[in-house]
């Protein structure tokens, strides 16, 4: 009431102090002792001299009181705690990426605001882009400064398709009189050489390299550095482009080509289906050389001859209207990219191993597609223990189980019932064959697990395993195999960007959503 009484007359800096005294709890002496002690560790002070200044502050505090003042006393010890706790350091939390034993620095992820807001500061993917610096070099000769560009792209064409090799043919001379080195594999050099007349000193031979098991090294462990991995996967001679005229199969053999990094992939549409290759015969020498950087965007030729197959609906939906507003004169140059810039799609791979009982790796396959566990030619079930960064997943009693990338989400695993996933999507699909239950369905897992699957020893029968439909081993009782997301990805240019060149295939290839369309009421 005496306070109440007096409110009046306070002075404004002790108005704020008196209003905080009401809303807390008012606490003992021993605890303002003990909170204030351990804000003065916090700031790196000396203890002492701190609790001799507060025992000061007690005593003078004492002799006011001894005079009747006992209001101003508690304003007044209020306002001393209020201010100490204000100018206490705010707690902060970090954000902490890890992988593995190892943790760094949180990137996309922030941490904003007194309150600790966390915020992501932009998309976890994005498109890709690139455009070539062609570093100056300096002429011994004469001192100036010149810029030197050798450019060497490996040509892949599909084995005993003449029209192809023909066409393969044609370009190869245009290609090395610009001054490009086109590297070949024996037999298509040898069959050019001899049957078309080709050859250059510009024209190199392209080695495959030997598989795992052939090579003369010891053997690896499965937890052997990556650092000793990468001498059995660096090829040389290294190409700036790799260029496969054929299918999409074609593809899959120059990703198995390059087990370590993989140079930028151009492919152009020579097979049945087509869903990677988003360019033309036609396109192929001008597409070549403005990968490479060799050609300006702008002084390309007039030889887009896509524009009479550019449809804006799937053939089969009749009920669209479509009218044809472009004339052959209103029709670009042959182009792709976003002005200087060539859109690229980092299609992810997955990292698989072989590992027997005692932890040694009998095989390895960077794989593009899938890599598939199924119960070959036993009759049984194929029996496996699957399991996801160690914690059990499940145990699968199916035809077999499909591990693939989002590259591989439109091949087998959707034939399987898997979902279909933007190539851009870092992530992993696990998609049961004909399980034997009906609650298995398909799975999609973030790239950073390690999934591991392994044949038991009181299974029925031995498993087998196919990385992109090849490589077919035998999986003893006992024998696991490991996938997760491989270090070296396969990068494919595109047309437009991933997301056109990716829904285009989708309409053009499989029909997809394709609907006649429902009449107005």
């Amino acid at each position: 009431k005496e306070a109440s009484a007096e409110q009046e007359s306070f002075s404004p800096r002790f108005t704020d102090s008196f209003s905080l005294l009401c809303s807390r709890p008012i606490l003992s002496g021993a605890t303002v002792e003990a909170e204030l002690s351990n804000r003065v560790l916090a700031a790196n002070l000396d203890p002492s001299s701190s609790l001799e200044s507060l025992d000061q502050q007690r005593n003078t505090s004492a002799s006011e009181s001894a005079q009747g003042d006992n209001v101003e006393l508690i304003r007044t010890e209020s306002s001393m705690s209020a201010s100490k706790l204000a100018r206490s350091p705010e707690r902060r939390i970090d954000l902490m990426f890890c992988d593995g034993d190892i943790c760094k620095d949180a990137v996309r992820q922030r941490v904003i605001g007194k309150h600790n807001q966390i915020i992501l500061s932009g998309p976890a993917t994005g498109q890709v882009a690139y455009t070539w610096n062609q570093d100056s070099v300096t002429n011994s000769a004469n001192g100036e400064r010149s810029t030197v560009t050798i450019s060497s792209v490996l040509l892949l064409v599909r084995p005993n398709d003449e029209d192809l090799i023909q066409k393969a043919a044609e370009v190869v001379p245009k290609l090395t009189h610009v001054g490009v080195k086109v590297l070949l594999v024996p037999d298509l050099a040898a069959k050019l050489k001899f049957h078309y007349g080709v050859d250059d000193e510009r024209i190199g031979l392209f080695e495959a390299a030997v598989e795992f098991e052939s090579r003369s090294s010891s053997a690896r462990h499965v937890n052997d550095s990556e650092d000793e991995w990468m001498q059995d996967m660096l090829l040389e001679p290294f190409p700036d482009l790799v260029c496969t005229l054929g299918g999409d199969g074609l593809l899959m053999h120059a990703s198995m080509l390059f087990q370590g990094p993989v140079p930028p992939i151009i492919s152009i549409a020579g097979g049945s289906l087509g869903f990677l290759t988003p360019f033309i015969e036609d396109e192929m020498e001008d597409a070549i050389c403005i990968a490479l950087g060799m050609v300006r965007r702008d002084e390309t030729p007039h030889t887009d001859k896509r524009t009479h197959d550019i449809t804006v609906f799937p053939p089969n939906m009749e009920s669209y209207p479509h009218d044809n507003r472009f004339s052959q004169a209103d029709i670009p140059k042959f182009s792709f990219g976003m002005g200087e810039y060539i859109c690229m799609t980092i299609r992810m791979r997955l990292d698989c191993r072989i590992v027997s009982p005692e932890g040694v790796v009998r095989s390895r396959f960077n794989v593009l597609n899938e890599v598939v566990i199924d119960r070959g030619s036993s009759p049984y079930l194929a029996a496996l223990e699957c399991f996801c960064d160690d914690v059990h997943l499940t145990t699968v009693q199916a035809d077999g189980v499909i591990f693939a990338t989002p590259t591989g989400s439109t091949a087998y695993s959707m034939a399987a019932g898997g979902s279909v996933v933007h190539p851009a999507v870092p992530s992993i699909l696990v998609t049961p064959i004909c399980p034997h239950v009906l609650s298995f369905r398909s799975m999609v897992f973030p790239d950073h697990v390690v999934l591991r699957c392994y044949v038991p020893d009181d299974a029925r029968a031995t498993a087998s395993v196919a990385f992109d439909g090849k490589h077919r081993r035998e999986l003893q009782r006992g024998d696991s195999v490991q996938i997760q997301m491989s270090n070296y990805p396969v990068p494919t240019l595109n047309r437009g960007d991933h997301s056109s060149d990716w829904l285009e295939s989708l309409k053009r290839s499989f029909n997809f959503n394709t609907r006649p369309r429902q009449r107005p009421l």
